[in-house]
């Protein structure tokens, strides 16, 4: 990167509109100016953002999800996660999320990071969450969400991983990202 906020690979937007909005996503065709002065063209998805949730049981599992996932027309198994409503705080809603689809509530709770899992083609953020001292809340899960609550140990998680059992991007990266404080959790017992 070059000079005081200027980046010499920006591409800068000549012309925006709108494709597609449908209930979660929204499709959008831009115009842009390349770096060198020529013009190309850009799509992309609009997302209102999500979080996922790396929640500890007392047990040293983790929680984990099975759930189908139409586009690719399969169950998979996730980390608990789902999309921020407009103006939620991101805790609010990861506090939400845990309790709505597992049924579980967390004493302590710990920002991790971001993750964007598609940059190529999104502008989605998923803000990650490490939460631990759980106990059992009442499960309410939104109208047409069907999903099976599992708890995997963490050489469980790490199979799966290298198995290809699990290969949700923000499962994979979230897991990762609190995997010290899952590890200093675990020596603290």
């Amino acid at each position: 990167m070059s000079g005081a906020g200027h980046d010499a690979l920006h591409e800068h937007t000549l012309e925006s509109e709108p494709v597609f909005e449908g209930a979660l996503l929204k499709v959008w065709r831009d115009r842009v100016e390349l770096p060198d002065g020529s013009h190309s063209v850009r799509e992309y998805i609009r997302h209102p953002g999500a979080v996922v949730v790396v929640a500890l049981e007392q047990s040293g599992a983790l929680v984990f999800e099975r759930q189908f996932r139409y586009p690719l027309q399969r169950a998979f198994l996730e980390l608990p996660a789902g999309k921020i409503d407009a103006g939620e705080d991101i805790l609010a809603c990861a506090r939400r999320e845990l309790r709505e689809e597992t049924g579980f509530a967390a004493a302590h709770w710990d920002y991790v990071g971001v993750m964007h899992p598609c940059i190529g083609y999104s502008d989605e953020r998923i803000e990650v969450f490490f939460a631990h001292g759980l106990s059992q809340a009442a499960r309410a899960l939104d109208e047409g969400e069907f999903l099976e609550v599992l708890s995997l140990r963490v050489d469980e998680v790490e199979q799966a991983i290298r198995a290809g059992r699990i290969t949700d991007a923000k499962t994979i990266t979230a897991y990762y990202l609190a995997l010290p404080r899952i590890q200093g959790c675990l020596q603290g017992r």
